[in-house]
């Protein structure tokens, strides 16, 4: 049934000489490139507590997926069948094992993070973002990288962390005490993974003498979304210890702010990661590359967001 999907997609692409394809595949590449630039905003400039909503929930959904992915080892589908052609340019960017979809575990907490935290105050946002999220889902099977198994496997991850992500944050504003325990859980458990998928036995599958899918290439994003559980605790506990810092408001000093955050972001995102692997390789440079960004976003400009402003924020993220 899902590669019948698929190929129903595929011959709807084929019979409107693909005129849906650029769109959706500049939409899914947007979800794993420059998506997280949006709750860097909202963290930095627009409300502290709804951007750290979702950036955890972001780090904890992408941790997640990628330790699914590499235990469940699940072939691409044009690898479980031929007749499935992956659209444009996707065989060559749909990196990795096939399930859960990650493209679905990045956009489903961010998306999601920011139309449930705007709900109440600003609905428009929250629709936006649904239709969004839901396009990017379809965007996947519609390219025919994923099954539509992969992209509900994707999202139900993103449900779970965000529900637990809320859960989290509100017992910590009970308990805040407690948080440095839960950072550190959060980081021994990240090297644990990391540990995990570099000494597990993967499926060697050979075809005409070549190895089907070389699983020290599918490692590397393993390595840089593991990184996210790694890198965030002790970002966020320099942050909260020795920072601190207030949201300026959607002012136009403070827009102008933000924007100067955003700017840096785009060459890290676009030439830091291949750099970073040529000196370090790839499984390396993907993880490193993976906690510059993390720190950048939670405490190094923060730390700039404070030394601008003066001020201190004394209480606890919700």
């Amino acid at each position: 049934m899902d590669i019948w999907y698929l190929l129903l997609l595929q011959a709807f692409r084929e019979a409107t000489n693909n005129v849906l394809t650029p769109f959706l595949e500049q939409l899914s590449l947007f979800a794993v490139t420059y998506l997280i630039m949006i709750p860097a905003f909202i963290y930095w400039i627009a409300d502290r507590s709804k951007g750290f909503y979702t950036l955890v929930s972001y780090y904890v959904c992408c941790g997640l997926n990628a330790i699914v992915k590499l235990t469940a080892c699940v072939y691409r589908p044009w690898i479980r069948d031929p007749r499935v052609v992956p659209a444009g340019d996707s065989i060559r960017t749909a990196t990795g094992y096939s399930f859960p979809s990650g493209h679905t575990s990045t956009a489903g907490p961010i998306y999601g993070g920011i139309a449930l935290t705007y709900r109440k105050v600003r609905k428009w946002i929250s629709v936006i973002c649904l239709v969004l999220l839901f396009l990017t889902m379809f965007s996947r099977n519609y390219l025919g990288v994923h099954t539509p198994q992969d992209v509900l496997a994707g999202f139900a991850l993103s449900v779970l962390s965000l529900w637990a992500v809320n859960k989290g944050i509100g017992w910590l504003r009970e308990h805040p005490g407690k948080e440095d325990l839960v950072l550190l859980g959060m980081f021994i458990f990240g090297w644990l993974a990391i540990v995990c998928i570099t000494f597990k036995q993967y499926p060697m599958l050979y075809v005409n003498g070549q190895l089907l899918v070389d699983p020290q290439k599918m490692m590397n994003d393993g390595y840089g979304d593991i990184a996210l559980l790694i890198a965030f605790p002790p970002a966020r506990y320099i942050e909260r210890r020795w920072i601190g810092f207030e949201s300026p408001g959607l002012n136009p000093r403070g827009l102008f702010i933000g924007v100067c955050g955003l700017l840096p972001m785009i060459p890290m995102i676009r030439y830091m990661k291949p750099a970073l692997d040529a000196v370090l390789g790839s499984h390396w440079g993907h993880l490193v590359n993976t906690v510059i960004l993390v720190f950048y976003v939670i405490a190094l400009f923060p730390l700039i967001i404070k030394s601008v402003s003066g001020k201190k924020e004394t209480g606890q993220d919700r």
